[in-house]
């Protein structure tokens, strides 16, 4: 999943190399967190939360094909 974030996420922005996907397993789901450039946090956020969400959706349902849950958090530096 980490890695479909990541794919996902540096396509879309304009600083790809300030990208950073960390993963936190749980006993019950993992945590996947997003770290983007401070002028790109707008462009991945996008309007209403609309891009994030959209984003959390296509983990969770790649996620579920493979029986995991997974949630995926933004991390402000």
């Amino acid at each position: 999943m980490k890695e479909l974030v990541e794919f996902i996420v540096k396509s879309m922005v304009d600083n790809p190399d300030q990208v950073a996907v960390s993963e936190i397993d749980g006993r019950s789901s993992t945590i996947i967190e997003l770290s983007v450039a401070q002028p790109d946090m707008g462009r991945v956020i996008g309007k209403g939360g609309r891009v994030i969400n959209s984003i959390r959706a296509i983990v969770q349902v790649a996620a579920a094909k493979q029986g995991q849950r997974v949630s995926l958090e933004i991390v402000e530096d």
